[in-house]
């Protein structure tokens, strides 16, 4: 019988969930945080999303492939195994909850920016759990809902950050541009310093092949939703950078805490950018915990069914694993909590360092499947154009990926490897059972062969 609150997704939300998913809260930062190395970051911006379209590329072949939900974890495990396949997992699944922990943090500043006035931590925190638990909500209620909320976000978000990169070149100044290298050194060393900061920038490039298996004929889907998504990301980030470097000037622009809204500011006069573009970035926040809170759950729900996580993450209703988004939506919970009643900065920076490091791996893995694909399939069935297209394809996304991890620091690489290491003791755990399980399935069916055999053994020494 259909029900009524789920719905696969079709290409426009697939393409809602990849964009929405990369266009969180920092891109209304970006423009300041870059500022200082010079307009030698919009070099880096495009070669960035040269491998972030390379990556997208890949998922999409990937997921014709194999069209199943959990996507990067699929991919990991058919071709290199259970254990790297879990490590595909755990690395996406701490990384998920932990930033949603941080999207709902950075939610709280904007709001400020929309009700001024004497906040206090309580009001802070109940804005941050609010953040956490109404896209949980959406999710709870099913894949028609997360459908629509994310389309509908995408929307409200993309609208005003598109118009603000349209628009603002109609008010470009050269002259605000400052010098192609700010700074000491050499370009390139700029170049790779912007790059560091911009890396994260593309993060969620698969989340319709990590939800492929509720995406409409998937093996066609996918792949052009993660491109299409991506490349709609792109044009916002490009443009919407441009166009804030030519209108705002440059010794402003680097001491900016709100570049877009300065950029408005510049472009109209007057002080109501601030509002407009804080009420753009709270519904960008909201939209992208909806789509991450429902990739929290997708990556344990597809490990569990092969038994490398709890078979509690197997709970799916309406099309969504419940309790993969209850449990990713508490471990955030107490992540906020902690960072706003007991004050642990230092631990809840940490955690978020380990984030940076994680959401590589899955990606790392997953371009090193595509290659393995490619070089042990049957060459005599490729056309030889296509297959050099694909490798092509797979090495550039590889070598992105292994940029990623040289940007996240050396900090963000020692905490993450550390807690990457930390989940080998679940999977020791989760073998361990999976494995007793099926020796105890063995005994009884040898049990249940001797049992059928005795009578006929019987029969047969009868006179």
């Amino acid at each position: 019988m259909h029900d009524r609150h789920t719905r696969r997704f079709g290409l426009g939300t697939a393409t809602a969930l990849v964009m929405g998913n990369i266009i969180g809260g920092g891109i209304f930062l970006l423009p300041a945080s870059v500022a200082p190395f010079g307009t030698v970051s919009l070099l880096a911006f495009g070669v960035l999303t040269v491998g972030a379209v390379a990556l997208a590329l890949v998922f999409g072949r990937l997921a014709q492939r194999h069209p199943d939900t959990g996507g990067p974890y699929v991919y990991a495990r058919e071709a290199f195994g259970d254990f790297a396949g879990f490590l595909s997992a755990w690395s996406y699944w701490t990384m998920t909850w932990v930033s949603n922990a941080a999207l709902a943090v950075a939610a709280v500043g904007y709001v400020h920016v929309l009700l001024p006035g004497h906040a206090t931590p309580g009001t802070d925190l109940a804005v941050a759990l609010g953040s956490l638990w109404l896209p949980a909500l959406a999710n709870f209620a099913g894949t028609r809902y997360v459908g629509a909320v994310q389309l509908i976000s995408t929307v409200l978000k993309f609208i005003p950050l598109l118009f603000i990169a349209v628009v603002g070149l109609f008010f470009f100044d050269p002259d605000n541009l400052g010098a192609f290298h700010e700074g000491g050194g050499s370009a390139v060393g700029g170049l790779s310093a912007a790059a560091a900061i911009l890396l994260y920038s593309y993060v969620g490039v698969e989340s319709a092949a990590m939800s492929a298996g509720e995406v409409r004929d998937p093996e066609r889907n996918v792949g052009r939703a993660t491109v299409l998504g991506t490349v709609g990301a792109a044009v916002v980030y490009l443009l919407g950078t441009l166009a804030v470097f030519g209108t705002v000037a440059h010794n402003k622009l680097v001491h900016s805490t709100a570049p877009f809204s300065d950029a408005v500011n510049a472009m109209f006069g007057g002080h109501w950018g601030g509002a407009l573009v804080a009420g753009a970035a709270v519904i960008s926040i909201i939209g992208a915990l909806n789509g991450w809170t429902l990739m929290s759950a997708q990556s344990p729900y597809a490990a569990a069914k092969d038994g490398l996580f709890p078979a509690a993450f197997l709970t799916k209703r309406r099309g969504v694993p419940t309790f993969g988004v209850l449990a990713a939506t508490l471990l955030a919970t107490a992540l906020t909590v902690i960072n706003y009643l007991i004050g642990a900065t230092g631990v809840f920076e940490i955690l978020v360092l380990i984030t940076t490091f994680s959401a590589t791996v899955p990606y790392l893995l997953a371009a090193g499947a595509q290659i393995y694909f490619l070089l042990t399939g049957r060459r005599d069935q490729v056309r030889p154009a296509r297959f050099a297209r694909d490798l092509t394809l797979a090495l550039v996304a590889f070598g992105f990926t292994f940029w990623l991890v040289a940007g996240a620091g050396y900090a963000a690489i020692y905490q993450g490897v550390l807690f990457l290491f930390a989940g080998i003791l679940v999977y020791a755990v989760m073998a361990a059972r999976r494995n007793a399980r099926e020796r105890d399935g063995e005994a009884a069916d040898t049990a249940g062969t001797a049992a059928d055999q005795a009578p006929l053994a019987a029969s047969s020494e009868t006179p």
